[in-house]
């Protein structure tokens, strides 16, 4: 049996941003836009659908460990490491 994987990304959120989108990875961050406004936890709730959709796992895989009312937040993956998530939404590789 393989030990499950965790791994923490950051995420830096456009509200309102008119579509739900991938935009591109800014060093270390993952740069993402959803229509959604950023109330009541619906921009949040569809950053992770996105992300869910995105890298073919569960919306319960995801969870957001920090910045909940921030632009900028960590997000937790459970089930991926760090380097099948970022190769899985098309990190630059080094």
């Amino acid at each position: 049996m393989t030990p499950s994987t965790n791994a923490r990304i950051s995420v830096r959120v456009t509200p309102r941003g008119g579509r739900n989108s991938i935009d591109a990875w800014d060093g270390d961050v993952l740069r993402v836009r959803v229509a959604a406004v950023p109330a009541d936890g619906a921009a949040n709730e569809a950053v992770i659908a996105l992300l869910a959709k995105a890298l073919a796992v569960p919306k319960s895989a995801i969870t957001i460990a920090s910045g909940g009312s921030s632009r900028t937040k960590l997000v937790d993956v459970s089930g991926m490491s760090l380097v099948e998530i970022r190769h899985a939404l098309g990190a630059p590789t080094s």
